[in-house]
This record gives structure tokens, sequence and C-alpha cells, in this order.
């Protein structure tokens, strides 16, 4: 049995269209090991023509190989790539980096440091024109906010001008796709929100295809149209961040992409019986008469339950840890049952510490579920997290 219903939600990055989008990229069952280490396995998925698809994994899940692969910086071991339906790697001969039309960020920006801002973003145009080069420099140096930046070197830039300054020097040789690993990382946390939504802008601004890499799920969840979510090598899902988020295939998921909770419960006619009452059947994702008497736990976000002081038969649980963020403050309680559950409150309400609690599921939308006997070790006491 597996969670298979997701909700036609809106595309808050994309409009709809009723035209099927053209794929740009192809990785098709591509596998890659170094040494004895298998680091990618059968890897597949495509990317559409001016979307930005990012690669979300922890450390070590393949995300950054699978990055050097599309560049043509590595050779995958099986498999094959293709840019614009043409094989780059795999069957027939492999295409070099230069020679892919690719672009590639990366994560120190790697600007030359006796070179000036025009000059960096220049590099890759010496084969141009020479008004036709000093024209695109100045063209990018406008989009990218710096026109009166130019004549500036690297170390007189801040963390985000230099960004923005080898973003534009990836866009002028004006290449099919390029490619951004951990393009945030280098930058205090203030500057990365900002950064963000500048570099999605200037993206979209001029079309390009591109494939980012992070570990930071609010920068892929923000910044994507579509989030590729990688495991141990493996592709766990792939589609819209508000669908990854709302309606995860896999445990993984669900506890990468922020705080999870799991809630038992049987399913019993309309609705699921848990430790914390009834769930309407009709509130939880795809869940229909044939799972009637099956075991399955319930995907619980901090901000899908709520918890208020109690006493007696009406309290659930006992609040056992707090967070205080400012304009929230995340409490766990652990639940009479053994389970542990996450909430998420306004910070003007305050709740001690061991303080007795009744905890009640609010959520307005619809719940995901998973069967009880996929549980795992990560998170058979009710809670996963990052």
């Amino acid at each position: 049995m597996t969670q298979h219903a997701v909700l036609s939600t809106a595309d808050d990055h994309a409009s709809e269209t009723t035209t099927r989008p053209s794929t740009i990229l192809t990785l098709e069952n591509v596998s890659k090991s170094f040494g004895s280490e298998s680091v990618i396995t059968d890897l597949s998925f495509s990317v559409n023509k001016g979307e930005i698809l990012t690669l979300l994994g922890p450390s070590g899940c393949g995300k950054t190989t699978t990055l050097r692969l599309i560049a043509g910086l590595e050779r995958p071991d099986t498999g094959q790539i293709e840019l614009e339906e043409r094989p780059v790697a795999g069957s027939g001969p492999f295409v070099p980096a230069e020679e892919r039309g690719v672009g590639v960020v990366f994560q120190e920006f790697a600007l030359f440091p006796h070179m000036t801002a025009r000059e960096n973003i220049g590099f890759g145009l010496t084969d141009w024109e020479a008004d036709e080069r000093e024209a695109r420099i100045d063209e990018l140096l406008s989009l990218v906010g710096l026109s009166a930046h130019g004549d500036d070197y690297p170390k007189e830039l801040s963390g985000g001008q230099q960004q923005r300054i080898a973003l534009a020097r990836s866009l002028a040789p004006e290449p099919d796709i390029i490619l951004l690993d951990e393009p945030f990382s280098n930058l205090d946390v203030d500057l990365r929100v900002e950064m963000r939504e500048e570099v999605r802008r200037i993206i979209k601004e001029t079309g390009v295809t591109a494939i980012s890499v992070t570990h930071d799920q609010e920068e892929a969840l923000s910044v994507s149209d579509r989030v590729a979510v990688m495991h141990e090598g493996n592709l766990e899902q792939i589609d819209r961040p508000e669908r990854v988020f709302q309606q995860p295939k896999s445990r993984f998921v669900a506890g990468f992409l922020g705080h999870a909770s799991f809630l038992s419960g049987t399913v019993h006619g309309d609705h699921v019986e848990t430790s914390l009452g009834r769930v309407l059947r009709e509130d939880v994702d795809g869940l229909v008469v044939e799972y009637d008497g099956t075991e399955i736990d319930l995907l619980i976000r901090p901000d899908d339950v709520t918890a208020y002081p109690a006493a007696g038969p009406e309290a659930d649980g006992t609040v056992v840890y707090r967070r205080y963020l400012g304009p929230t403050i995340l409490y766990r309680v652990e639940l009479d049952t053994g389970e542990t559950i996450e909430c998420m409150h306004n910070h003007s309400d305050q709740i001690d510490l061991d303080e007795r609690v009744a905890v009640r599921v609010t959520a307005d939308h619809e719940l995901a579920w998973f069967p009880a006997n996929q549980r795992t070790d990560a998170d058979s006491h009710g809670t996963a997290g990052y």
C-alpha cells in the first residue's frame, strides 16, 4: 500500500499553460561510483526549458555529483544524459564541459581577483566582436543592478554583489542552462533571503533554464519551480514545492522538508481514530473506503495542531521542549501514548515547560498519511525533523 493522492494546487511561481513544456535536459538511469562507493543509482529525471529546478538533500546524497555530471565535469558509469535531445554522455561520444553550452556559478563565486567586474563578465566572450561584447557586458551589469560597479575589483564588492557578477559572467555567453552549486551558502542569513529573490528575478528575466543544488529546505521551496529531493543517491520525489511539502511521497521527504510529527491512528468508517480524537476521512488525502480498519500514520506539521493548558483527563501530554523563534514559539509535546507532537504558536501564547496540555488537530487542509508498516527507527517515536 502506498500513499497516492496529490492535490491540484496552484503554482505560485509559474502560470498554468495548456501546452506541454519542452524538455531541455534528460537524465536516464544514470549511475556514478567513486571506487567502491556508489554515489548515484539509476537516476532519471528531465528538466523543462525556462524552469528553475533545485536538487535538494543532505550532504552526501549525490546532488553535487549530479550537477557535475550535467556540467560534463564527471562521466557517468551507466545511463545517458541528453541536452536538447543530443546525447552528451552515455551512448555516443562524451561531450566535454566547454562544448555543452552550460554555465556554472560556483559556491565560492570564483571571480578573478585581478579583473574588474566588467572583465570578469566578459571573460567568456573573447570570440565576440568588441562592440557586441561591450554591449553584452553593459546589458548584464544593468540586469544585475551593478552598472555603477563595472570598474570595481572583486575585493571592492560585497558578497551579494560578487554573487551577482558571478551570475552575470555565467549568463554572458547565453548558455542553454546554468548550474548553481550552493549559490547562497557564502552569504550571511539576511542577505541570503534578499539574494534568493534577486537571483530568481534575474534568471526569469533572461529565460534561461537553471538547476541549483542546496541542502537548505527554505531556499529550495522559495526559489524553485520544482524541487527534486535526493537521498542516498536516489531521487525520492520531484514536484512543485508546495506538493513536495504538503504531499510528500516518503517519510524521508516529510521529515527533511520541515518539522514532521507522525500521529498513529486507525481508519474506522468516516474517520481516523487517534489519541487526539477523530480526524474525518475527508480531511485525509487519498484515504478511500478500502482502507477501513487499516493502521496509518498522519503527517502532522507544527501549524496543523494547537496545544493549550489542561488538567486531568482533558490533558493529552506534557510540554518537554520549547524554542523561541521571535514571531513564533515551537513546542514539543510528549503525549501520554509515548508519541511526540510539535506545535507552532504565536509568540504571545506562553506555555511553560513541564506543563500539562491538551492537543487538537486544527489543520485547514488535507493531511498526508503513510502506512503504519512503513515506520522506521527514525520516526517510530512520532517525530522527524531537520
